[in-house]
């Protein structure tokens, strides 16, 4: 007689989340060859001055200076969603690295793994975030990794969890028993096992990446070439903007508004899913 409770399924939900990701992926990849407008030219019409409101012709209306506004959220989504990821793969590796040693090892392994993250934990995000576009530039990759680093302290206390977890079971045991290295031990047993709720936290990681990257964005520490969606939302966010052209702005933040929930969603999805799935063993 089985003693487990049914396992779920992701749900309907999931799947749509992920649709919907793969869509603005694939938007963002192909930008450049789809049949869109180009993001820098200026549509003037005689006679009518710029913004222009939504239509067939402008999905998402123009700015202010006639740019598609539709236009430049698809090659916005390049920059954003690349900051996210990569950001979110920074602290995954830096921050899965120091928290599986951490959990592994344990000892004065732990404890200065411990306060590296702590330290992380306790400094300032915004401070961070002045400070190393203050002593470097603006530009994609330095955001990136500016995020990933506020990214390593999560990320490494997770992977400290599982790996106290999982560092106790049998196969872990059974391995040792039999003279397996550490390196070994680790990435054979551990690190498979380990990088499951890794996986479901990156999501939403990714999110937070891209939204952080929309409030550097208010500061002016977003990259200095290229459009984002956090730039592309602060160009019709002045008040008067708002009152004439919201399409500005209200574009791009439909976009990522769905693109965060559905990064949330799904993240949320994937780490009941293997919640259930690890009582159920």
């Amino acid at each position: 007689m089985s003693g487990g409770s049914p396992r779920r399924g992701l749900g309907v939900g999931f799947w749509l989340s992920i649709t919907w990701l793969v869509l603005v992926v694939l938007v963002a990849v192909l930008a450049p060859w789809l049949p869109l407008k180009d993001p820098t030219e200026n549509y003037l019409v005689r006679g009518e001055r710029p913004p222009y409101s939504p239509s067939f012709t402008h999905w998402f209306g123009t700015d202010q200076d006639a740019r598609d506004v539709f236009s430049r959220t698809a090659f916005g989504a390049r920059t954003s969603l690349t900051i996210g990821f990569v950001a979110i793969a920074f602290g995954m590796v830096f921050g899965g690295v120091l928290g599986i040693l951490s959990g592994y090892f344990r000892g004065w392994t732990d404890r200065i793994a411990s306060v590296v993250m702590l330290i992380l934990l306790s400094f300032p995000s915004l401070i961070l975030a002045i400070l190393i576009t203050a002593l470097l530039d603006r530009g994609l990759f330095t955001i990136a990794v500016t995020l990933g680093i506020l990214a390593i302290a999560p990320v490494g206390r997770l992977a400290r969890a599982a790996t106290l977890t999982f560092a106790e079971r049998e196969f872990v045991t059974a391995a040792r028993a039999v003279g397996a290295s550490h390196r070994r031990i680790i990435v054979r047993e551990l690190l498979p096992n380990v990088i499951i709720p890794m996986a479901a936290l990156s999501l939403l990681g990714m999110a937070i990446a891209i939204v952080a990257e929309g409030g550097l964005a208010f500061l002016g520490l977003s990259v200095d070439e290229g459009v984002t969606w956090g730039k592309l939302i602060l160009l019709g966010a002045g008040t008067r903007d708002l009152e004439r052209a919201p399409w500005i702005s209200f574009g791009p933040i439909g976009v990522l508004f769905v693109t965060v929930l559905a990064l949330n969603y799904a993240g949320d999805r994937l780490r009941d899913y293997f919640d259930v799935k690890e009582i159920s063993l």
